[in-house]
């Protein structure tokens, strides 16, 4: 009994698509529940371009802020909604280094869970983490775009396209680039 009553309860639940429809219709709680669905990746997408934990902060309430106010202009045009918000952060993302005018390599606040692990396997993984971190920083502002929405978000390669606003053609050439040359900047520092 108490199983068809959960069944009942995720039946209940709205669709995203149900909470867009809602929240262009001006419905407070159903943008509320879009930005809770969306609010961790969409701050990830930021940290892991920017390093700092205040920038990602302020970038996701930016990117929400616009979302609200824009909402009542969405239109789904295939692809799901989390394309829209980040098409929205990589575009707030481009204005912010533009601002900037010097990139920020990410560095020791690179979080790494340490739930019980020894301390040397926890100093080698933060120090795998600076390592990686570093070579994304060598790659351009767009190949880090693709390989952080492919691999940390793990969107798919024809949002992450949409996201960026080339072809899933050119996203995947983008993509293998950016491994190409992070696998270089990686093998190289590991031979020093």
């Amino acid at each position: 009994m108490q199983l068809l009553q959960s069944d009942n309860v995720a039946r209940d639940a709205p669709t995203e698509e149900e909470l867009v429809v809602r929240a262009k219709g001006g419905d407070r709680a159903a943008f509320a529940d879009l930005y809770e669905m969306h609010l961790d990746r969409v701050f990830r997408y930021f940290f892991y371009r920017t390093g700092h934990r205040q920038d990602a902060e302020d970038l996701t309430e930016q990117v929400f802020l616009k979302a609200w106010q824009a909402i009542p202009t969405y239109n789904h045009r295939g692809a799901p909604f989390s394309a829209w918000i980040f098409r929205i952060a990589h575009n707030l993302l481009i204005d912010h280094r533009r601002r900037q005018r010097e990139t920020v390599p990410l560095d020791e606040e690179l979080e790494i869970e340490d739930a019980g692990s020894e301390p040397g396997e926890l100093a080698s993984r933060r120090a795998e983490a600076r390592e990686l971190a570093q070579a994304l920083a060598r790659l351009s502002p767009q190949e880090q775009s693709v390989v952080v929405l492919r691999f940390v978000e793990r969107l798919d390669h024809r949002t992450v396209a949409n996201i960026i606003g080339k072809s899933e053609v050119a996203t995947r050439s983008i993509l293998s680039r950016a491994l190409t040359r992070l696998e270089r900047t990686l093998s190289a520092a590991q031979r020093r």
